[in-house]
C-alpha cells in the first residue's frame, strides 16, 4: 500500500498544482488513499519532494530537478515493481500495463533510469507506451523489466 500511496503523490503533483500537505492528503484521500499528515510529511522525504516556486508567485510540490541520488532511484524502482503488472514489445515500442492509475509513476521510473536507450515514455491511466531507440533496444529493456518485476 505504501508503495502505490507514493506512486500516487507522485502521479498527483506531477499532474497538479499541490501547494501544501493538507492539499496533498485531500488529494489521496479523493483517490481512495488513506493517510494522516504524518505520513504523508515521511513519503514527501522519501520520495525527497520539493516545492518550486511558480510563475504565479505561489509554491507546489515538485520532484527535485537535482540528478536522480541513488535512494531516490532505488523508492522509483520498488514503485515499477508494485505497479507493473505486463509487458510486451513490437519492434521498438514496449507497452506496460500497469494497476489502474500508476501507469505515471511506472513512467516517471522509466524517465528517472536516464537510460540513453530510451528516446520517451507516454502514460495513460493503466499503460505506459516506451519508445526506444531501435528494436534491439526494446528487446534488452523487455529483458530489464522482465529482472525488475521477478
Amino acid at each position: 500500500m505504501k508503495s502505490q500511496r507514493q506512486a500516487k503523490i507522485l502521479e498527483i503533483i506531477s499532474n497538479r498544482n499541490v501547494e501544501t500537505q493538507e492539499q496533498l492528503l485531500a488529494e489521496l484521500q479523493k483517490e481512495g488513499f488513506r493517510g494522516t499528515q504524518a505520513t504523508i510529511s515521511r513519503d514527501i522525504k522519501e520520495l525527497r519532494i520539493v516545492k518550486e516556486l511558480t510563475t504565479l508567485g505561489t509554491y507546489r510540490y515538485t520532484t527535485s530537478t537535482n540528478e536522480v541520488s541513488g535512494s531516490f532511484s532505488n523508492k522509483l524502482n520498488a514503485i515499477f515493481r508494485e505497479c507493473v503488472i505486463g509487458y510486451d514489445y513490437a519492434q521498438n515500442i514496449i507497452v506496460i500495463r500497469t494497476l489502474p492509475g500508476l501507469a505515471s509513476a511506472a513512467g516517471s521510473a522509466i524517465d528517472a533510469m536516464n537510460l540513453s536507450i530510451v528516446v520517451g515514455c507516454l502514460a495513460g491511466d493503466d499503460t505506459v507506451m516506451v519508445v526506444m531507440r531501435d528494436n534491439n533496444a526494446a528487446a534488452a529493456f523487455s529483458g530489464e523489466i522482465k529482472n525488475l518485476i521477478n
